[in-house]
């Protein structure tokens, strides 16, 4: 099993470089690190885990500059965003730096997106929280436009493009009906999420990684529905507090990577922690 980690890089924590470098020096199999662009102070949407929002939240890093830092000094190292807010994004701009990274990085780039959980901060982008959903997949499928192999337009319900010349393509090879790099979706279990797995996407990255035993058949009946191959679904386990009996259940449920939560904490704090996660490696 891949062992990869998941960590709010702030502007008080450990900095990606020096994390990125103890990572693979260790054996680590990848880094995701989650957005927030920004979180309104007042706010009525309440925290998904109960009680007061972490600090972190107000303070992340952007992702795609990290995870470029990342990049520039490993090279094994698996790079992706956990999750990208996508709905929040230009998709023509997004799709140039999705591009770029995954070019650059010698196609070592995971695309972790997700829908949110804080409609402030979704308002403030223009987003209709009734649709973030819909308008997400409209922009993947403009992205994958921009990402073929010839000049190919789109129109669609929230956005649209010309036939363009559009370079960097991602490194990865387009797969089934996936285009661009490894595309993972998070979000709670339900069909409405599964059937956008088996649309355009490559697998699921759950947060916590609980309910998966009565989840990840419901995951595989969509996937077969849509005419997917059932050896080419990956179920990824996010943020997960590891345990020796909790992964040897992923494993008995056939997930081959999961991503251990780190605390957003400075360089020592940090690698203690990847002291403590060595014996799952």
């Amino acid at each position: 099993m891949r062992i990869a980690t998941t960590i709010f890089l702030t502007d008080e924590t450990i900095t990606p470089v020096r994390l990125a470098h103890q990572l693979e020096q260790r054996g680590f199999a990848g880094l995701y690190l989650p957005e927030h662009t920004h979180i309104p102070v007042s706010r009525e949407t309440l925290y998904p885990a109960g009680g007061e929002l972490p600090p972190e939240y107000g303070r992340t890093l952007d992702p795609f500059v990290a995870l470029g830092q990342a990049a520039a000094v490993t090279e094994r190292l698996t790079l992706g965003t956990g999750i990208t807010l996508i709905a929040q994004h230009d998709p023509i701009d997004l799709a140039k730096q999705i591009a770029t990274l995954d070019h650059l990085s010698g196609g070592r780039f995971t695309l972790g997106l997700g829908f949110g959980w804080n409609v402030e901060e979704a308002a403030d982008h223009g987003v209709d929280w009734r649709t973030r959903r819909e308008l997400g997949r409209d922009r993947m499928a403009l992205m994958r436009a921009l990402w073929s192999d010839e000049p190919t337009a789109y129109e669609g319900e929230f956005g649209s493009v010309r036939a363009s010349y559009a370079h960097p393509k991602p490194f990865q090879r387009p797969r089934g009906p996936v285009v661009g790099p490894r595309t993972l979706i998070g979000g709670a279990a339900g069909p409405k999420l599964f059937a956008h797995i088996a649309e355009y996407a490559d697998g699921w990255l759950p947060i916590g990684g609980r309910g998966l035993t009565e989840s990840v058949p419901k995951l595989r009946t969509a996937w077969e529905s849509a005419g997917r191959d059932p050896k080419d679904l990956q179920v990824v386990p996010y943020a997960v507090l590891p345990g020796a009996g909790k992964l040897a259940h992923y494993a008995d449920l056939g997930i081959e990577e999961v991503v251990l939560q780190l605390p957003p904490a400075g360089e020592a704090e940090v690698l203690r922690t990847l002291d403590a996660y060595a014996e799952y490696l």
